[in-house]
């Protein structure tokens, strides 16, 4: 498969989020689809003859402290994708999100388990995901970090959300939750055809058509808000329509000449993060930040949240840089 990201320079890939390992979830995705029919069919057929399966031996849904992360979310994670929602009882889409994602915990009957940390009550663990607005949804696999969407979504988005982090579970790291799961449906299953949207902004960006790239991102996202695959490539086509025309020696002089002309910060760090310094990227613009107020604050955060999707939100580098944001701010 030719990696979505393929444009990018390849010492800045070495930092980068692999688009074709997203892409191959969400292949995986509609497997899980086929494979839950394929459970549903089974656990009837199993229901009918009086063999169904005990339920799973852990709760659903919990609620989780700074106290009991470790245990409930990190160690389970080892048995089962464990969902993470960040919320609050001040928070009005909290409350629209908070039920569909406990619905779906049932329904999905062990194949997920909803961990639910109200932010008011526990502030490190929201510091320490770099969680900038609720609600706000995570998921912890075997131990790592998988960022799933941020927002009050619809149910049935959330849904394809969940279907691909079950697969990835059980393609990447053979976690299967539930203890009457059955195995997935065998490759030869035929494949569902991939999204013609997503399939034409990957195509733009292949041609290196990055305006069309960058509006064929934005017309999926208008749909699907919580596209993983199409948020990354959105960042990755931003990145490089910006840097296209740039003239790099000029804009690490205008930059070098004037700390404070925020624009040129904002340009040099692109030169940076493409040139694979990804330190010196995020460095430049916690500076910026920390120096300016305003519009051109929240310019500068605004670009390095953007560089942090390029990045992925699991890399140590972003994680310092969160936490080197969060210091200039607060």
């Amino acid at each position: 498969m030719q990696p979505r990201n393929s444009r990018l320079n390849s010492s800045a890939l070495r930092g980068a989020v692999d688009l074709a390992a997203v892409k191959a979830a969400g292949e995986a995705a509609q497997k899980a689809e086929q494979a839950r029919a394929e459970r549903a069919r089974q656990a009837a057929a199993a229901e009918a003859d009086g063999t169904a399966p005990a339920g799973p031996s852990y709760p659903l849904v919990i609620d989780v402290t700074e106290d009991t992360f470790e245990t409930e979310v990190v160690q389970r994670s080892a048995e089962v994708p464990v969902v993470v929602d960040f919320w609050a009882e001040w928070c009005g889409p909290c409350k629209q999100l908070s039920p569909v994602l406990e619905k779906l915990a049932e329904e999905y009957a062990g194949r997920i388990v909803l961990a639910k940390i109200d932010v008011d009550s526990n502030q490190l663990i929201a510091q320490q995901f770099g969680i900038q607005g609720i609600p706000a949804v995570m998921a912890v696999v075997a131990g790592q970090l998988v960022p799933l969407f941020q927002g009050a979504e619809r149910e049935d988005n959330v849904r394809k959300v969940l279907d691909q982090l079950i697969a990835v579970a059980e393609q990447r790291f053979g976690i299967v939750g539930g203890t009457g799961a059955v195995a997935a449906v065998g490759e030869d299953a035929p494949a569902l055809p991939e999204d013609p949207a997503l399939a034409a902004a990957h195509d733009a960006l292949d041609r290196g058509d990055l305006g069309g790239a960058v509006q064929a991102y934005q017309n999926v996202l208008a749909d699907q808000p919580g596209n993983a695959e199409a948020k990354l490539g959105l960042a990755q086509a931003q990145l490089l329509h910006r840097v296209e025309k740039f003239d790099p020696q000029a804009v690490r002089a205008a930059a070098a000449a004037d700390p404070k002309d925020v624009a040129a910060q904002l340009d040099a760090a692109d030169l940076d993060l493409v040139g694979g310094h990804v330190e010196d990227a995020f460095g430049r613009l916690v500076s910026t930040v920390g120096r300016t107020f305003g519009e051109d604050r929240d310019a500068a955060r605004v670009r390095l949240l953007e560089l942090f999707e390029v990045i992925g939100p699991e890399d140590p580098r972003v994680t310092a840089a969160r936490q080197a944001l969060a210091r200039v701010l607060f």
